[in-house]
């Protein structure tokens, strides 16, 4: 569980994008914005896949701004699960920890990840032998082998019926508190996080606004049409207190 910092943040082939958040130690948020906002190049530069501009990205206090992709502190569930299609269910959450033949440890530690993301039985299927739902499952499985204080989560609800997205969420919820996880998910979809994320931050004109409640994005005329599918739950939640703890 760590605290995520940005200041300033820009990528180097757009400084016309700049981004300022923070999100607790622990927390859980959305972010939303239309396609192209930059919501995906955020992400990007938090994980350390985007040239930086300008800016700095801190993880639990430390500055990880010049750090490589692969010793930050996050891990990133892409929005196409980045599966290899030649590998069974339990080879590709391996890759989390391993490139080799896990030890036996490791086993447990997969066999563990498995059971967690509700895939036990299906350990040896290839990815096109499973639904959208339950390769996202996989990616998110092969993300907490990483064992990273913060979790990134591009559109994950993108290839799911809504039924499924509710499940989802549901599972990510459980899933930070049991590996004690700070949590960012991008979506266009935002009523599935309502019960369990602390609320959302809007992209729009290359800024990252402040996390807002669900009650001030259902209520908030500019937002319209993300806040039209809280609008039915948004009496739960109060406009005048903080979305984040």
């Amino acid at each position: 569980m760590a605290e995520l910092h940005l200041k300033d943040l820009s990528p180097q082939r757009d400084p016309s994008l700049r981004f300022d958040l923070v999100v607790p130690s622990g927390g859980f948020i959305g972010l939303f914005g239309a396609s192209g906002a930059g919501k995906t190049t955020l992400l990007h530069l938090i994980a350390g896949l985007e040239e930086r501009g300008t800016g700095q990205v801190l993880i639990g206090g430390e500055d990880q701004t010049e750090w490589p992709a692969h010793r930050r502190g996050v891990t990133l569930l892409f929005q196409d699960h980045n599966l290899f299609e030649h590998m069974t269910v339990f080879a590709n959450i391996a890759l989390g920890i391993t490139t080799g033949t896990p030890t036996p440890a490791e086993h447990v530690a997969v066999t563990r990840a498995i059971d967690q993301v509700g895939l036990t039985g299906l350990e040896d299927r290839l990815p096109h032998q499973l639904s959208g739902g339950q390769q996202g499952r996989v990616g998110l499985a092969r993300c907490l082998m990483r064992r990273r204080g913060v979790l990134l989560l591009d559109e994950p609800f993108a290839a799911l019926d809504p039924p499924l997205r509710y499940d989802m969420a549901h599972l990510l919820a459980a899933l930070r508190q049991e590996h004690r996880m700070t949590v960012v998910v991008v979506s266009h979809d935002l009523a599935p996080l309502m019960a369990h994320a602390d609320g959302a931050a809007p992209l729009q004109d290359g800024r990252l606004g402040a996390i807002m409640t669900w009650a001030q994005i259902a209520q908030d005329p500019r937002l319209a049409s993300y806040g039209a599918g809280l609008t039915s739950q948004s009496a739960h939640f109060s406009a005048e207190s903080p979305a984040m703890p």
